[in-house]
This record gives C-alpha cells, sequence and structure tokens, in this order.
C-alpha cells in the first residue's frame, strides 16, 4: 500500500491539510461535549427532617439575639494568655489535625480526577503497524501526532455525577477538619484546667500533710508522756499515711495530665510555659464566657461541622446512585487523532502526509450478570445509610448540647453548696479542736474533723474544675473553635 492508496482509502485517513483535520477532530470534540447536554440522573435532594425535639431543654442563659458560639473564635474565648499559646501550637503540631488537612488535600487531588474526566485528555503518539497483505507481502502504516483516545460522552450525566460525589466528599473532608479542630482546642484547654486543678490538689495535699504531720508529732509526745491513748496515735499515724496516700495520686495525676497535654500540642510542654504552671492559676479566674446561647436546634445544627460532615457525605450517596442510574445507558466514547500517516517511517514527516481519524464507539449494555442493578441497589442502601448516619449526628449533637447545659445549669447551685459546706465544716473542725483543747472533746473527733475538712476542700475543686470545663465543652458543642481570628496585618 503507497501513499496515494492511504489518501484514498475510505472511513478513517482524510487527504485534508493538517489546519483543516484538525478544525474536523476540534469541532467534533467541541460538538460531543455540548451534546452532553444537562442529563442527570441523580435524584432530587431534600434534606432530612431533624429526629430531634424543637428546643433545647435548660437553654436560659442568654437570649437567641446573642453572638452564636460558632461565630467566636478561639482567641477571643480564651483569656489565659498560656493558655493561647498551647492552643496555638497544638493547632501547628497535632498530628491528627495535619492528618485531617492532609485528607482534604488527598479530597482535593481525587475532586481533580473527576473532573479530568469529564474533558477529552490529548496526548502525542507515534505508532506503527505491520500486517500481511491479501498476496502475501507485508503492509505497512505508521502515524504520528496528536490524540484523543476513549473520551466518553457524558450524554446521561454518569460523570458528572461521580464528580459531584466526589465534590462532596471534599466538602465533607474540610467539615471534618473543623470538627477535629473544636476537638482538639477543646481537649488542650480541658487538659490544661485539669493541670491547674492538680496544682491546687497538691497544693493542699502538702498543706494538709504537713499539718497532718505535725499532729502526729504532737500525740506521740502525748502518748509517750502517757496523756494519750495508743488508739489517738494510731488514728493519727491512719490519717497522716492517708494523707501521703493523696498526695502520691495528685502528683501522679498531674504527670498523667502533662503527658496527655505533649500529645495534644504534638511537642514537649514549652518552657516558660511548663515552669509557670504550678503557681497554681485560679480555675475561676479564667474569664470564660458562661452565657452561650444555643439558641433552637435547627440553626445550632446549621453551625455543627460535624452535622455538616454528615450531610456532605448524604449528597455523595445521592449522586452515586445517579452515576448507577446512567450506568443503564448507552456508553460513548470517542477516540480520534490529527497528524501524519505513511506507510514508509522515512516519509512520516514529509510534506502531503498529514491525515486524521475520527472512531466514536457505542455500548449499550444488554446483559452484564445483573452487575449494574447490584450497582444500583448497593447505591441506593448506601444513600440510606448516609441518611440515618446524618440522623445520628443530629441526634448525639442535640444530646451534647443538652447534656452541657444541664451540667451548667446545675453545677453553679452544686459548687455554691459545696463551698458553703467546706465553710461549715472548716468551723466545726475549729471547734472541735478547741474543745479538745479544753478536755471537752477526745482526740477521735478532731482527726474526723479534719478528714472531712480535706475532703470537702477537694470537693471543691473537683467542682471549681467541671464548672469552667463545662463552660469549654458548651462553647466546643455549640461549634465553636474551628474559627481562628485574621492574622494582623
Amino acid at each position: 500500500m503507497n501513499d496515494a492508496n492511504i489518501r484514498k482509502a475510505p472511513g478513517a485517513i482524510g487527504t485534508m491539510s493538517f489546519r483543516n483535520n484538525a478544525k474536523v477532530l476540534l469541532s467534533g470534540t467541541a460538538a460531543a461535549l455540548l451534546l452532553a447536554g444537562c442529563t442527570s440522573f441523580i435524584p432530587d435532594y431534600q434534606r432530612p427532617a431533624a429526629p430531634v425535639a424543637p428546643a433545647f431543654p435548660f437553654d436560659t442563659a442568654a437570649s437567641l439575639s446573642d453572638i452564636a458560639a460558632a461565630n467566636i473564635d478561639w482567641q477571643q474565648f480564651f483569656q489565659d494568655a498560656r493558655l493561647k499559646q498551647l492552643v496555638s501550637l497544638a493547632i501547628q503540631n497535632n498530628r491528627d489535625l495535619r492528618v485531617a488537612v492532609l485528607n482534604i488535600e488527598q479530597a482535593r487531588a481525587q475532586l481533580q480526577l473527576r473532573r479530568a474526566d469529564e474533558v477529552p485528555s490529548v496526548g502525542i503518539g507515534a505508532t506503527g503497524l505491520r500486517q500481511p497483505g491479501s498476496n502475501g507481502s507485508m503492509s505497512s502504516l505508521y502515524t504520528a501526532g496528536f490524540s484523543v483516545t476513549g473520551y466518553e460522552v457524558d450524554f446521561f450525566g454518569r460523570v458528572r455525577s461521580l464528580g459531584s460525589a466526589a465534590l462532596a466528599q471534599l466538602l465533607a473532608t474540610e467539615e471534618a477538619r473543623k470538627t477535629v479542630q473544636i476537638s482538639l482546642v477543646s481537649a488542650v484547654a480541658n487538659t490544661y484546667l485539669s493541670l491547674l486543678a492538680d496544682d491546687e490538689l497538691l497544693r493542699i495535699s502538702r498543706d494538709t500533710l504537713g499539718s497532718r504531720e505535725e499532729s502526729l508529732r504532737l500525740t506521740k509526745l502525748r502518748f509517750d508522756q502517757g496523756v494519750s491513748s495508743e488508739l489517738d496515735f494510731r488514728l493519727a499515724e491512719s490519717l497522716t499515711q492517708g494523707a501521703r496516700v493523696v498526695l502520691a495520686q495528685a502528683t501522679r495525676q498531674r504527670a498523667l495530665d502533662e503527658n496527655a497535654l505533649v500529645l495534644l500540642l504534638g511537642q514537649p510542654l514549652p518552657p516558660e510555659t511548663a515552669a509557670a504552671l504550678p503557681a497554681g492559676l485560679p480555675l475561676t479566674g479564667q474569664g470564660l464566657l458562661d452565657n452561650l446561647p444555643a439558641g433552637i436546634p435547627s440553626e445550632m445544627l446549621a453551625r455543627r461541622p460535624d452535622v455538616r460532615q454528615a450531610e456532605q457525605q448524604l449528597l455523595a450517596a445521592n449522586a452515586n446512585i445517579g452515576a448507577a442510574r446512567a450506568a443503564f445507558f448507552p456508553r460513548i466514547t470517542l477516540t480520534g487523532s490529527v497528524g501524519s500517516a505513511s506507510t514508509e517511517l522515512g516519509k512520516l514527516f514529509q510534506s502531503g502526509s498529514f491525515g486524521w481519524t475520527f472512531a466514536p464507539q457505542l455500548i449499550l449494555p444488554i446483559f452484564d450478570g445483573g452487575r449494574n442493578q447490584a450497582n444500583l441497589d448497593t447505591s441506593k442502601v448506601g444513600r440510606d445509610i448516609a441518611v440515618a448516619q446524618y440522623e445520628k449526628a443530629i441526634q448525639s449533637a442535640f444530646r451534647e448540647v443538652a447534656d452541657a447545659l444541664a451540667s451548667r445549669a446545675t453545677l453553679a447551685e452544686q459548687l455554691q453548696a459545696q463551698s458553703a459546706q467546706t465553710a461549715a465544716e472548716e468551723i466545726r473542725l475549729r471547734l472541735t479542736d478547741l474543745r479538745y483543747q479544753n478536755g471537752a472533746a477526745n482526740y477521735f473527733e478532731v482527726l474526723d474533723a479534719q478528714r472531712s475538712v480535706f475532703a470537702a476542700r477537694q470537693a471543691v475543686i473537683q467542682l471549681q474544675l467541671l464548672q469552667t470545663q463545662n463552660l469549654v465543652t458548651v462553647y466546643k458543642v455549640l461549634g465553636g473553635g474551628w474559627k481562628d481570628s485574621p492574622a494582623p496585618q
């Protein structure tokens, strides 16, 4: 076969100039893109109704006109400069947050892959073909030029549906990153507050141990002189050892909380922060907002990134149904090229060797063993699962907010009562000790009063910690903590 036969052969290679050939190929591709149209088999999306009560219980702290927690960045919510530094370090170095950010980049790359399927891929290639002819001779054909291979004309929206699903997954990973940051900010703050409480417990444990060691020394002297009984001495010794037990527990707990904070930060504690913590900032002096409004559930849920993440995953599952439905219809692919063609390799790039090919292909599924139907059924079940997960996310968010509000409404009253009880126990200890000094009470009553005062003081610190951590939790469950202050200009 010579060059003349190639130019006259019907069906594949034409004789027009390179410019006209390029116009034909580009025009055919453009027409295919336009014909892809707007057909879509994605079901119409309707947001499922929230399966929760229309209002939160115990939401009496503020009016609906107050600023929402989700609109308050963490730099404004926290007042302690050391805590702000720790949160900033955690956001920079925490590995869970780093993974969440990388997941966004991965989802963005997946979206780009899906979008790339919507346009033809143009490449430069060269081919060579040798085959026996009808008279026993060998025929050759060499081509080189630009080519489009296997481009799917998306008449029925299959490729676009997959792209919509990838976009929804990208948006879901962005919401997941916000959720991770919210949890991280809350965890750093609560662990820092636990360290402050540990310092307070260590302080009163050391003070209590010191006073009990002195009491034990005096009791031993009285016992040696026969003034008091061995029972008094053993009671004093028991309380002293009990104080040592509490001190060891508090020391261990502080070390564990510090280790937890180091893990959250993703680095060792800054020296200035580690040195400043033992000074003991009062838990009640954190300056946290205590009147954040919960609002109505529908508004709150719209501000929670985890609920928005679940909805985006539902949208992705809905889009997958459209892709599965489109698979039942014909799939049209285009393959074409424009460039040079010749039966002799040495003449491939000579003048007059330009040619083009255009080979559309249509495949209509007739029998596939039920594969397409099974894929559609799987997509529908996936959508139903996503609906259930979305509703579960709403219910979990509602429960978290309700729990936090219930704690906020009752912890203040509990702390007030516990503080009053502690004051009463301290007065009882003073009066009992006075009665003992005057011989009107035995030493057992004094030791019992000391034990009650120590326990009451510990309870006050624990309640102060719970109340302060509850303010952080309310901020978290209402969607606060993912927003950062703008960088200074």
